[in-house]
């Protein structure tokens, strides 16, 4: 399966509303630890953005959506924020929002794609870092299978179901991620 990665449209709304539902499977995975967002929350946010949307300003500008490249079916996102903009130090993240998308090396494809984007779009950028948590083993083989590092390992850092896990944190640095390309 071929995916993209594009800006958010309009029409995506309904559907993002729908994928982000909090009873959706993802949630367990994707930060289970912070505090989840009540469906009301989910529909505020989801109005705001057709108000932003409908002022013809751009939405989620630091997001893409990961789409079925064949049909542009909405998988996921994949996003970035500033770590330390100083020191030009990125980190990114992705999710696959629907769950029948899951195992089929989707992620890869679109992390790949947006390490690329994301050292093309800030040629002065030195490094990307990824945090995720011990309890999300998926996202941490995806990680090590994109040629990151792991640098840090918080330990019990993060409560979950009142288990702790560790905070995990890795890294690529732009040389890297050059070579191994």
């Amino acid at each position: 399966m071929t995916i993209k990665l594009r800006s958010m449209i309009i029409n995506d709304l309904k559907k993002y509303e729908e994928m982000n539902h909090p009873d959706r499977l993802f949630h367990e995975f994707n930060g289970p630890y912070f505090k989840r967002e009540s469906l009301e929350e989910l529909q505020d946010r989801i109005k705001r953005m057709y108000n932003v949307f409908n002022s013809g300003k751009p939405v989620k500008n630091h997001c893409k959506m990961i789409v079925d490249g064949s049909n542009d079916d909405l998988i996921g996102e994949v996003s970035w924020h500033w770590k330390s903009e100083e020191t030009k130090w990125l980190e990114i993240g992705v999710v696959i929002f629907n769950e029948t998308y899951w195992g089929r090396g989707i992620g890869y494809q679109a992390m790949s794609l947006w390490i690329d984007h994301v050292f093309t779009i800030f040629p002065d950028l030195v490094r990307i870092g990824l945090t995720t948590w011990s309890g999300n083993e998926r996202m941490i083989k995806l990680s090590e299978n994109l040629g990151m590092r792991q640098e840090a390992c918080f330990r019990m850092a993060r409560i979950y179901n009142g288990e702790y896990y560790d905070s995990v944190s890795y890294g690529i640095l732009k040389s890297e991620w050059s070579m191994s390309r």
